[in-house]
C-alpha cells in the first residue's frame, strides 16, 4: 500500500468518527442538515401598558379563546407569579393582569396548601379545549418550601421520585374572570420507572390528547434521559387527593449517545389530513423540535430550529439570531406553531448583539416566536 492510499484511508476513518451523529439514525426519520433549519422569528412580549414584560420566567403555552396563554414558574419576579398571562398573538401584547390566583377550599384543606399559596414552581400549562374556564398546570421544584406535616409525609412518601411530590393542579376561572386553584393531586411513579430524584429537572411539559389523556414530559430520569408519561383524567378524577399512578406510553423516543437533551415543552397536535395525533416536544438545549407518535408506531422526526429576536433598531438587522432561546412553551393555532421562551438566566446575555436589545435581555424579557407548520413534518412514515 503506497503512502497516498494510507493517508486517504486514515482520513476516511477520522472523518467518520467526527461525523458520528448524536442521535441513533435507526430511530430518526429525518436528519435535517444545518442549512435546513426552520427559522422562527420572535417578538418581545409587552405588558398591556406597552412596557417590556420583565422576568416572568414563562413556562408552558396553550390556546385559549383565540389567544395564547402562559404561566410563570417559581423563579419569576413576585408580581408575575401565580397568574396566567393571556397574550394577543397578533401584537405579542398581554391583556391586563388579573389578581393572583386564590386557593380554593379543597386545596386549602389539602396537604399542599402552604406550598401552592406561597411561590409554587408552576412549569407547564394546558387550557381545557372543552371548557374555557378550566386550566391544568404541574409543579416542579418544591425544595424551597417547608416539609409536609408528619401525617402528610407518611401519606405521600411513596412518590417514586422526589421527596416532595410533583403536583397536578386544576385552575378554575370564575364568572368575574378571577382564577383559583380548585383541585390538586400528587403524581406517583413506580420504582421500576427509575425516574430519579431531581427536584429541578422534573415535569416541564404537558399536553392534552385524545380521550382526556394528559401527557407529561420529564426533563431527565436516573439515566439523564427525557421521558414522556401519561394519566387519563376520567370521570371522578378530581374527586380525591390520592396519588395519581402515572403510566408510560410506548412512544418511540430519540436515542442520544450523550449530553443533556431535556424535553421542556410539549403539545398534542391532530393532523387532519392523516387523521393522526402527534406529540410535539421541544428540547431547549438543542433548539430541536421532535415530532413523536403517541401510539408508538412511527419513529421520531427531528426538526432543527433557529430562533431570531426582533431588534427594532435602524442600526442593526431587523432580527438577530439568538445564541440561546430556551423554549419552554409550544402550541399550535390555525396552522402556526407558536413558541415562548423561559429566559435562562446564566445564558441569556450571550444573545446580546444589537445594543437596542441589551436592556431587554437584562430584564429577562421573553419572546413570542412563530413559524408556519410544514406538511413535510407529518408525511407518512414507515412504521418500521
Amino acid at each position: 500500500m503506497n503512502f497516498r492510499a494510507s493517508v486517504i484511508i486514515v482520513s476516511f476513518f477520522i472523518l467518520s468518527a467526527c461525523s458520528e451523529p448524536d442521535v441513533d439514525n435507526a430511530q430518526t426519520v429525518v436528519q435535517s442538515s444545518d442549512d435546513q433549519r426552520v427559522s422562527a422569528k420572535g417578538r418581545w412580549l409587552r405588558e398591556s401598558d406597552g412596557k417590556i414584560m420583565q422576568d416572568p420566567q414563562t413556562s408552558g403555552l396553550s390556546v385559549w379563546q383565540g389567544k395564547l396563554v402562559s404561566i410563570s414558574d417559581g423563579s419569576a419576579q413576585p408580581d408575575q407569579q401565580r397568574r396566567l398571562h393571556v397574550i394577543d398573538p397578533a401584537s405579542a401584547s398581554l391583556l391586563p393582569k388579573k389578581e393572583e390566583m386564590r386557593i380554593g377550599s379543597r386545596v386549602r384543606r389539602s396537604c399542599f396548601s402552604n406550598y401552592l399559596a406561597d411561590e409554587p414552581d408552576l412549569e407547564a400549562l394546558v387550557a381545557d379545549p372543552q371548557d374555557p374556564d378550566i386550566f391544568y398546570t404541574v409543579t416542579e421544584d418544591a425544595t424551597r418550601t417547608g416539609a409536609l406535616s408528619a401525617r402528610c409525609q407518611q401519606r405521600y412518601k411513596e412518590t417514586g421520585s422526589t421527596d416532595y411530590p410533583t403536583l397536578l393542579v386544576r385552575i378554575e376561572r370564575t364568572s368575574e374572570g378571577d382564577l383559583y386553584m380548585s383541585r390538586v393531586r400528587p403524581l406517583q411513579f413506580s420504582r421500576e420507572m427509575k425516574v430519579g430524584d431531581f427536584p429541578n429537572d422534573g415535569i416541564e411539559g404537558m399536553a392534552l390528547g385524545a380521550n382526556n389523556t394528559l401527557y407529561l414530559a420529564l426533563e431527565k430520569d436516573a439515566e439523564g434521559m427525557p421521558r414522556i408519561f401519561s394519566v387519563v383524567m376520567d370521570d371522578g378524577f378530581w374527586e380525591t387527593t390520592d396519588f395519581i399512578a402515572v403510566s408510560e406510553p410506548d412512544i418511540r423516543m430519540p436515542q442520544w449517545q450523550g449530553g443533556n437533551h431535556p424535553f421542556n415543552a410539549l403539545e398534542y397536535y391532530h393532523h387532519e389530513p392523516h387523521n393522526q395525533g402527534y406529540l410535539l416536544a421541544m428540547a431547549r438545549n438543542d433548539d430541536v423540535l421532535w415530532i413523536l407518535d403517541p401510539d408508538g408506531k412511527k419513529a421520531p422526526r427531528k426538526v432543527p430550529m433557529r430562533f431570531y429576536a426582533e431588534t427594532g433598531s435602524k442600526d442593526c438587522e431587523a432580527e438577530e439570531m439568538m445564541d440561546n432561546a430556551s423554549i419552554e412553551g409550544i402550541t399550535v393555532m390555525e396552522g402556526t406553531l407558536w413558541l415562548i421562551n423561559d429566559p435562562w438566566k446564566v445564558n441569556y446575555m450571550k444573545n446580546v448583539q444589537c445594543q437596542s436589545n441589551q436592556s431587554r435581555y437584562e430584564a429577562m424579557a421573553p419572546l413570542l416566536f412563530s413559524t408556519p407548520l410544514k406538511a413535510a413534518w407529518f408525511q407518512k412514515q414507515a412504521k418500521g
